[in-house]
């Protein structure tokens, strides 16, 4: 059988459309699977019983199942790690603030980038993820902040899970426009934040996508040689050029492109290093967004002093580069990519 989920209505129309059926039915069956959270065809009222059965009989409703579920002691953070029918597990996060309700949800099952700081890639990549299974988890989360408060909802996204999002490019273009939809979330393109290590030819190519969401790249490095030493993606688009293509974003989408920058204590931290990430950056539409390493296994990476950090900020804002240090979130809870469906993992195996 066909999932059904994560169709546009005009795919569902489509989808239909031999069983000889009004285009109507297919927005009433997307008003049921995402604005009413319908997992089975059979509550789905305003249908015939026998359009019902032959739903049942062709197509499912394919929304994850909750494996694991943890909260931050702080309640500002809830971790979850969904599954799918064909047993891959994906995280995705939800993080209260005072201005609303973000959610950073996973692209892809584990993650092929080889980044040495980053726990999503330990077990390598197991598969994409399709745009339903990507709106999958917003919902999920959606429709848990209803369970107590049914005008609580999904405020901002970012695509900064597990993953590489510009590796599943079309499954991620599609989820976004998805979402926007007045029938799915109607969620708008400026509160979606899309981040990438940096893979050049899909960054320009979303700039000419004409959706104005918002971009992050994966920096960590002022310069070639440190990079390289940390994230394998370097080799092919090294510093320079992956700036330059951040220049080319933010000048043809009017978007502020914010740079993630890891801080490793004796790596990438020094006074040196924020001078020379400041003289790159100047004059771009664009912010540094600061991140102390997370303790992940396999990997000796140290955090730097918290005074070590806010120098290395203080420099790239007397420079004229706007830059903060990211509040940290559910710490407790191994919030960070990956760190979950690793343990869930290594339990498995």
């Amino acid at each position: 059988m066909e999932n059904i989920f994560g169709l546009s209505i005009n795919d569902i129309s489509n989808l239909i459309a031999p069983f000889d059926v009004p285009r109507f039915r297919a927005k009433q069956i997307a008003e049921w699977m995402y604005r009413k959270g319908a997992s089975s065809f059979d509550g789905m009222t305003n249908l015939s019983k026998d359009l019902r059965k032959k739903l049942s009989d062709n197509f499912f409703i394919g929304r994850p199942s909750l494996i694991d579920k943890w909260d931050s002691s702080d309640d500002e953070t809830t971790k979850f790690l969904l599954g799918f029918k064909d047993g891959v597990a994906v995280e995705c996060v939800l993080m209260r603030h005072d201005y609303g309700n973000s959610v950073c949800i996973s692209t892809q099952a584990g993650c092929s980038m080889g980044c040495r700081f980053c726990a999503s890639t330990i077990h390598g990549v197991e598969r994409d993820l399709l745009a339903g299974e990507m709106l999958s988890e917003v919902m999920y989360i959606d429709e848990y902040l209803k369970t107590t408060d049914e005008k609580a909802k999904v405020d901002t996204l970012v695509l900064m899970g597990s993953g590489e999002p510009m590796m599943n490019y079309d499954n991620v273009i599609s989820f976004m426009r998805l979402i926007h939809e007045p029938y799915t979330l109607n969620m708008s393109y400026r509160s979606m934040t899309v981040s990438t290590a940096g893979i050049i030819d899909k960054i320009d190519s979303l700039a000419n996508e004409d959706i104005p969401v918002s971009l992050a790249i994966s920096l960590h490095a002022p310069n070639d040689d440190i990079r390289d030493l940390i994230m394998p993606v370097n080799k092919k688009y090294g510093v320079d050029d992956l700036i330059a293509a951040g220049k080319r974003y933010g000048d043809k989408t009017k978007r502020r492109v914010t740079y993630e920058y890891i801080l490793i204590a004796g790596l990438n931290d020094s006074d040196d290093n924020a001078k020379e990430l400041a003289k790159r950056l100047r004059g771009q539409l664009a912010s540094v967004n600061l991140i102390p390493v997370n303790s992940v296994m396999k990997s000796d990476f140290q955090r730097p002093s918290k005074d070590r950090v806010n120098k290395f900020c203080a420099i790239l804002n007397e420079r004229h580069v706007a830059a903060t240090v990211r509040r940290e979130m559910g710490s407790d809870i191994a919030a960070a990519c990956g760190q979950l469906r690793n343990r869930h993992i290594d339990c498995k195996s």
